[in-house]
């Protein structure tokens, strides 16, 4: 029997839409919204913007203010500290397992962002190569075939994109010839199946990130200790 695909509700799309705000710095972190401006400005009930809202304070996106409304919550060097932490953990895994079961439309579509990344012109930017750069990582971790793998890290990238957003001194890594050096090295290995060379060459590449950013982060973890 095939499955029907749900239409996106109004709640998935206030959802999506406050979700791209928060990531892009449109709204600020430490930025106080209510309900009813928000339901204003979607043109829209509160019902399902209240719904959006808690959805986005579950992911940790904002917090709760009693009576008063929700935060932004903000970006600190210990919530980035955190979020590469966590992508040491996971992420070699993720290419690991990619290498092992990428079949040749997950390559292709590796080598597309890739290339992609390579052309994003002046005009779009550090932020244009953040999102294909996040492109490229997320598709490494859908290769995985590990879909709680896949989340977890879809996490940690939508957190890398808004702390290039809201934190600019940290885009200075995108221009670095070590980007897509370490990206091609990262490809290679999937695409040639080798897991060990997969994993090892993602860590270095994390390990990269984590040194160009290390200045405006709180105090390392052992994870990234030689």
């Amino acid at each position: 029997m095939s499955s029907v695909r749900r239409a996106p509700s109004l709640t998935d799309r206030h959802t999506a839409e406050l979700r791209r705000m928060i990531l892009t710095g449109e709204l600020s972190p430490g930025e106080v919204v209510v309900e009813p401006r928000l339901a204003e400005h979607f043109a829209s009930s509160k019902t399902p913007v209240r719904e959006a809202l808690k959805r986005l304070a579950d992911e940790g996106l904002i917090s709760v203010l009693p009576k008063k409304g929700y935060l932004v919550r903000p970006m600190t060097p210990h919530d980035l500290a955190e979020v590469l932490d966590m992508r040491m953990l996971l992420e070699p895994h993720a290419a690991a397992e990619a290498a092992r079961r990428a079949e040749g439309a997950a390559v292709e579509r590796l080598r597309d962002h890739l290339q992609r990344q390579d052309d994003v012109g002046e005009d779009d930017g550090p932020l244009g190569r953040t999102q294909q750069a996040r492109h490229f990582h997320a598709e490494i971790a859908r290769a995985s075939r590990n879909s709680r793998l896949e989340a977890s890290l879809q996490r940690c990238f939508e957190e890398m994109v808004r702390a290039h957003h809201v934190l600019p001194e940290l885009r200075e890594h995108l221009e670095l010839p070590d980007e897509m050096r370490e990206h091609e090295e990262i490809l290679t290995a999937i695409a040639q199946g080798r897991p060990g060379q997969a994993e090892t060459a993602m860590r270095e590449h994390l390990r990269t990130i984590h040194g160009s950013i290390s200045a405006r982060m709180a105090e390392s973890s052992s994870l990234w200790r030689q």
